[in-house]
């Protein structure tokens, strides 16, 4: 199974049809959002997508919460306050937005998160952390989403 992992679009609805274009040509089963979509006119750019979305609300999300939620419950998708934690594939899964905040039991296969704006690729012990950067363009040139196939657990770094 091959996830989309995206994170921090802010609201650049430009990038998103960029990455709704990208997880499409590149088959994924199913895209997760790390947070901070912050509005929900960019919830309904990801209805194109042609797999589920699943994912966590942002620091930035709070203030749209309601307009947001409403987006999520419209177009059937799965995004909820963080953490978020999925069975996928025989893995683990927790997604978060803020690394931060999360306090990790000890049989997670891979934690997914945001907030930083930085690029993650972390193996300790058995355990993936994956950022893949963000896609607000407030990094010029480093706009990036995730692939991570669930069954090598090779994550992939797709800069645009």
């Amino acid at each position: 199974m091959r996830i989309g992992i995206v994170s921090d679009t802010h609201n650049n609805l430009k990038n998103v049809r960029r990455i709704v274009e990208l997880f499409n040509s590149l088959a994924v089963d199913r895209v997760i959002h790390t947070g901070d979509i912050t509005q929900a006119k960019t919830v309904d750019l990801f209805a194109t997508l042609t797999v589920p979305l699943y994912g966590v609300f942002g620091n930035n999300d709070q203030g749209e919460l309601d307009l947001l939620q409403s987006a999520v419950l419209k177009h059937g998708f799965h995004i909820v306050q963080p953490p978020l934690t999925l069975n996928w594939a025989g893995r683990k899964i927790v997604v978060t937005h803020d690394p931060l905040d999360l306090d990790c039991p000890d049989d997670i296969d891979v934690v997914l998160h945001g907030h930083t704006h930085l690029e993650t690729i972390d193996f300790k012990d058995s355990r993936l952390t994956f950022n893949p950067g963000e896609c607000a363009g407030i990094m010029q040139g480093k706009n990036a989403i995730g692939i991570l196939d669930l069954l090598t657990m090779q994550p992939e770094v797709i800069k645009f």
